[in-house]
């Protein structure tokens, strides 16, 4: 007899922070068809109504990036759910400046958005599974905390103290069954990130495509469909073996030899 879900994931609640536009409404989306019972997290009550409309779920709203704005999304999503058994967090930003010119607000604005609030998501989350018998959580880093980060040094840092607090994070809360893991992307055609290549290639005389032919391997930037398989897939029982693990998804560009042929 063949079982369809091999994923494990039907019937189960997820919450997905970010999850208005995107990555986090592909997510969302992917969520549904594999019958998971999902709550759409958003600061901006319109796009998380929208997109909960979209997958029949539930909209829930708040600003992560404080604790108790944290908190209250989350608690409100696993009320509306009846339990929480996975969570998917999208939200980051990059601010862009050279070091020299990167002043304080701007770093802590960065590490706020893309370091500190995971902190806060997660740890929120955590609270439920572990006081109801475990979950999973997979988070959006970026190759940006693996390699160097020129000219977005504070959201590489963030980045990179991200995935160090994915494997500390594993490693406190994994023994009593949940596990955390993160997808590291590279570029992804986001609306946000189309509108940002939009305009300087535009003022290059360009393509928005042109760097990524020549820089990624497989010659095309990602969408956001390519990082909701991964971030799924880490919350589900296919991955029920990883945890602490940095998924990273970028088209080949971390294999690319710097230096010609």
């Amino acid at each position: 007899m063949s079982d369809t879900d091999v994923l494990g994931l039907r019937d189960q609640p997820v919450l997905v922070v970010g999850g208005g536009s995107g990555i986090g409404r592909a997510t969302a989306n992917l969520l549904a068809r594999v019958g998971a019972r999902v709550a759409v997290g958003d600061v901006d009550p319109d796009r998380a109504a929208e997109v909960a409309e979209e997958v029949g779920g539930q909209a829930v709203v708040g600003d992560v990036l404080r604790d108790d704005g944290a908190t209250a999304l989350v608690d409100a999503a696993h009320e509306a759910l009846g339990g929480l058994r996975g969570l998917i967090n999208i939200i980051g930003l990059a601010s862009w400046t050279d070091l020299m010119g990167l002043d304080l607000d701007t770093w802590e604005r960065d590490l706020r958005m893309n370091l500190t609030q995971h902190l806060f998501v997660s740890r929120a989350a955590a609270r439920h599974m572990l006081a109801e018998g475990g979950g999973a959580i997979s988070i959006v880093t970026s190759v940006s905390g693996i390699y160097g980060a020129p000219n977005h040094g504070a959201y590489g840092a963030a980045k990179a103290g991200a995935n160090s607090l994915v494997r500390t994070m594993a490693n406190e809360w994994s023994p009593q069954g949940v596990r955390v893991n993160s997808v590291a992307p590279d570029v992804i055609a986001t609306p946000r990130v189309l509108a940002g290549l939009a305009g300087g290639a535009a003022a290059r005389g360009g393509d928005i495509h042109e760097a990524t032919r020549d820089e990624v391997p497989l010659r095309r930037m990602g969408t956001p469909d390519e990082i909701a398989g991964p971030l799924v897939f880490l919350i589900s029982d296919l991955s029920s073996f990883m945890t602490g693990q940095c998924l990273v998804v970028d088209g080949g560009s971390r294999v690319r030899f710097p230096h010609g042929v």
